[in-house]
Order: structure tokens, then C-alpha cells, then sequence
């Protein structure tokens, strides 16, 4: 099943991608859940499955705005440096850790969503990521369970702006300018994929593959990774866990390659789908 958090008018909602569109279970008045974060923390995809089963579509595609799978996270840890090919080309040791930080919700954009290129920097790389979207709360996780916890995946850009990312030896500013992490297109729920770690990754900026990577070259699997950050911090249920890019970036390329505005950048991950994401600069703004 494919779950997906839009935008309608001025109303969000959420609803089941069927192949003529998206089934609209977040307005249906006798539905409980009124966010996709709902019904993860309800336990209920399975009454959503039942709920959506043989009814039509209700929305084509175009008629919505995408938001983010999950638009209101508790939380959004990112893993960095967790692909070797990455981990040689920027030149850093290994560790016996993973490297994690931290997203805001505000910086999540959804598909079809412009990221936007923030006016202090011109160096904003892309980042194709699988992002795991946390089904069931859990403390102190162990490894073997680990994968019960998840209630799916999806794609991810952890796009950075590379300047202010190295400020300073935490990665927080570079990562955290609004619109600049794409998350979508949906949510492809845990059943549908048995093995996270048998999936094919490309990043492509403007038609041309810049990263190429199996998720079974992760140094820190989904396990490993479900079990470090269960120790120090709740995972619940809609938690955002976006697992590290390949290699390919865009500042170790020689010359270094940075997305600008009109590009388009696609994030695509088999057995989940395309992440799309258009450039823009941003616009003068009061103070």
C-alpha cells in the first residue's frame, strides 16, 4: 500500500495511491484518522487497507499539492556518511558510531515541491536518500526487532547547503534552511518491501544519474541504526530516519556541481518510486 499527506485547496489530508489516483480517506467524514501521523500512531494501516479496498479513486494526481509523507513529525534524524563510496570522497575516517543530526519539519518540502536555494549561498548539493518512516514506539530496540518498528519507506533528498554546513564541525545550519529536503512521493508501507536492503538507489539532476548505489552498501543498517537511536531517544511512531547518500555528490565532483535555479532533481529508489523536486532561488522577504 502507498500512502500519501496532500493538499487540496486549503485543506490537507491523506489518502492511498491506487494507479487512477489517490483515494481521499483523511476527508471522509466517517474516518477517524485525520493525518497520516494518525494512523501510524493508531496502529491502524490495516483498517485504512480495508477502509480503501475496491473504492475508486477520488482525486487525479494533478488535482493536489504534495506535502511531505509526513508533514508533522515528532522527529527527523539524519544519518550522515553512511556509504563508503561517500564516506572516501569526502575524505573522512570511519567511525565506530553512526553520524547523525537533526531536520526541522519547516525544511521538508513534498513531490513536485520546489527546493529552494536560500540567497546567502550558491552551493546547494543533493542528497538521494531512503528514508524509514517509524510505525510503533519503541526504547532501548533490539536489532532482531527492529524492522517491526518500521512502518515503511520512502524517498528522501537531504539536499545541503554546503557553506553553511561547514561552518563549524555540527552540520545543524546546512541542513536546516527552509524547502530544502525533499520527502515523497509517498510512503510504501513495510509489507511491500521484506528487504531494505535489496534496494536500488539514483539520484539524476536534470536527466543525468549523478549518484547510483545499493541500499545493502549502508556501513550502519536500518537495524543497527532503529537500535543506536532507540537508545538515546522514544522512536515513535511517524519519526522520520532518512539513512545517508551514496557517493556522487555534487561538492567532491571536479568541477564541483551545485543545483541552481530551474533545475530538476529526481531521487528515485525501486519498489518506491520518483521524488521530483524543481530549484528555485529564494525571494526577497521582510524582516
Amino acid at each position: 500500500m502507498k500512502l500519501v499527506s496532500f493538499q487540496r485547496g486549503a485543506t490537507a489530508s491523506y489518502g492511498v495511491v491506487i494507479e487512477e489516483g489517490i483515494i481521499d480517506v483523511g476527508h471522509r467524514l466517517d474516518h477517524p484518522y485525520l493525518t497520516l501521523r494518525a494512523v501510524l500512531e493508531a496502529n491502524a494501516l490495516g483498517e485504512v487497507a480495508e477502509y480503501v479496498a475496491g473504492r475508486p479513486a477520488d482525486l487525479s494526481f494533478d488535482e493536489v499539492t504534495f506535502l511531505p509523507v509526513i508533514p508533522n513529525p515528532d522527529k527527523i534524524l539524519c544519518v550522515g556518511i553512511n556509504y563508503e563510496a561517500h564516506r572516501l570522497e569526502t575524505g573522512r575516517d570511519k567511525t565506530e558510531y553512526p553520524v547523525l543530526f537533526t531536520r526541522f519539519a519547516n525544511t521538508q518540502v513534498g513531490h513536485n515541491q520546489p527546493i529552494i536555494r536560500p540567497r546567502v549561498s550558491e552551493k546547494l548539493d543533493y542528497e538521494g536518500e531512503l528514508a524509514v518512516i517509524i510505525g510503533k514506539r519503541g526504547r532501548y530496540i533490539d536489532r532482531a526487532a527492529a524492522l517491526s518498528h518500521v512502518a515503511g519507506y520512502a524517498c528522501y533528498n537531504d539536499a545541503s547547503v554546503r557553506d553553511w554546513q561547514r561552518h563549524t564541525s555540527q552540520f545543524t545550519p546546512g541542513k536546516n534552511f527552509p524547502a530544502t529536503g525533499g520527502f515523497g512521493p509517498w510512503m510504501v508501507t513495510a509489507d511491500e518491501i521484506p528487504d531494505p536492503t535489496q534496494l536500488t538507489l539514483s539520484t539524476r539532476l536534470n536527466g543525468v544519474q549523478m549518484q547510483h548505489a545499493r541500499t545493502d552498501d549502508l556501513i550502519f543498517t536500518i537495524p543497527e541504526l532503529i537500535a543506536y537511536i532507540s537508545t538515546f531517544t522514544e522512536l515513535v511512531p511517524g519519526d522520520v530516519i532518512s539513512t545517508g547518500t551514496p557517493g556522487g555528490v555534487g561538492f567532491a565532483r571536479r568541477p564541483p556541481v551545485f543545483m541552481k535555479p530551474g533545475d530538476l532533481v529526481e531521487v528515485e529508489i525501486s519498489g518506491i518510486g520518483v521524488l521530483r523536486n524543481p530549484i528555485i532561488k529564494e525571494t526577497a522577504h521582510a524582516d
